[in-house]
């Protein structure tokens, strides 16, 4: 599917023939440089599918990791450690998402220095209706199969573990 301004001519695989004449082999940039592309490409379908519902990826994803957890709420600091955030990321996230009443702050029963963190009516009700926008685009992955989209997310997986994202 072209789209607005469209090249008649792939840029990533042109840079990579100039990468090979003028440095060295291209596959490695050639490689990075397209993971950034579908990178921004995801981000701005994901981004357009969200923005109705007034929510960013970011705070779409501390819904759904609140939305998953077994007890209902979560630990800001297990938020963290589940997102891949820094505490001060999660802090901004969870103050967004409390001022637009999705969530709500509720003292730890058995740690008084911990806070939990849980989703409200509000909260439910816009994950819902957003995980619709974003499922209804695929998340903005179009071009591929089921099997190509299980392969593709098990060579990030390798790329992932490898820089210690997870054992």
């Amino acid at each position: 599917m072209a789209s607005r301004g469209s090249l008649p001519f792939d840029p990533i695989q042109r840079a990579a023939e100039l990468w090979e004449e003028r440095v060295g082999p291209a596959r490695t940039m050639a490689t990075v440089t397209s993971v950034m592309r579908v990178q921004q490409i995801l981000l701005s379908a994901v981004d357009t599918a969200l923005r109705p519902h007034g929510l960013t990826f970011a705070r779409y994803e501390a819904l759904v990791l609140l939305d998953f957890a077994r007890r209902g709420s979560l630990p800001m600091r297990v938020m963290g450690e589940r997102l891949q955030l820094h505490p001060t990321s999660v802090t901004n996230i969870v103050d967004r998402l409390q001022g637009d009443d999705l969530v709500r702050r509720v003292p730890h029963p058995t740690d008084r220095r911990a806070t939990l963190v849980e989703l409200t009516t509000e909260g439910r009700a816009r994950l819902e209706k957003a995980t619709a926008a974003v499922t209804g685009i695929d998340f903005g992955l179009s071009g591929l199969d089921p099997a190509e989209e299980e392969q593709l997310t098990a060579l990030l997986r390798s790329v992932r573990r490898a820089a210690g994202d997870f054992a």
